[in-house]
């Protein structure tokens, strides 16, 4: 499943980051790592951009940005 499709209270793990070099690195040095715990805050009014917690911190990414995540064992 890719991030951009969870809905709001879902956890997952991530499972891969894809995207170009530069969007990959931006995204691992926000700490979105392969087998981080992932929480959907919400969404923005218009469903972009998403709220996320990981490790603790509150992280925004645009929704065409979270395509490039995929997530595992989504509850």
């Amino acid at each position: 499943m890719l991030l951009s499709e969870m809905k709001e209270g879902q956890t997952g793990k991530i499972v891969h980051v894809g995207g170009n070099s530069i969007l990959r690195r931006r995204i691992l040095e926000m700490g979105i790592l392969q087998g981080t715990e992932i929480y959907i805050e919400k969404y923005a009014p218009l469903r972009d951009p998403l709220e996320m917690i990981v490790r603790g911190c509150h992280l925004s990414l645009r929704v065409e940005e979270a395509a490039q995540i995929t997530v595992d064992g989504v509850k």
